[in-house]
């Protein structure tokens, strides 16, 4: 049986979950409101302010789908209520990000700025020149967006120069070393 399939999701008060036909959840809370049509042949039942995620059979795509169709409505119930955040942190001399109403300018050693704008739903926040904070209610969405920004200049192993996550550890390398 899966262990996280099984468990019972909370809905917290001020959380409305509309259960639709081919499994179209909509969850609706203080922060937004987050839809998405799960695999049909999961079988969500809401019960008072529980949901439960059970499955047909034994098969192998079954026994995977589980699993992940609980936690994507976990993710949801989570997103409206508290939202999620992921933290970047910007490296390099000279490296820095700026906010221009809804475009994030970053400065990362090109020839010329590089303009990110934010996606619906998302919304980056500076803190300070270095630290860019990106929220949203989607997981998914949050998460894209992050590696996006980072994906603009990967950190390098020599010095560390780049955008990170704040939480990510950079293996740094030994330069070369001069000829005797």
């Amino acid at each position: 049986m899966s262990r996280i399939g099984k468990m019972p999701i909370a809905v917290p008060a001020g959380v409305t979950v509309e259960i639709a036909e081919n499994n179209k959840v909509t969850v609706k809370g203080p922060k937004g409101t987050l839809e998405r049509v799960l695999p049909e042949e999961m079988e969500i039942k809401l019960e008072g302010s529980e949901i439960t995620v059970s499955r047909p059979n034994d098969l192998k795509k079954m026994k995977s789908l589980h699993g992940l169709t609980r936690t994507l409505i976990n993710n949801m119930v989570i997103g409206v209520t508290e939202g999620y955040e992921k933290k970047l942190e910007v490296n390099g001399v000279g490296y820095r990000a700026q906010k221009q109403g809804k475009k994030l300018v970053l400065s990362l050693g090109y020839s010329h700025p590089v303009e990110m704008e934010d996606p619906e739903g998302i919304e980056t926040v500076l803190d300070g020149q270095n630290i860019i904070i990106v929220k949203g209610i989607n997981k998914e969405a949050v998460g894209q967006y992050a590696a996006e920004i980072r994906a603009k200049r990967a950190p390098e192993p020599y010095k560390g120069k780049g955008i990170k996550y704040s939480d990510e550890v950079i293996r740094r390398k030994v330069g070369k070393t001069g000829k005797k």
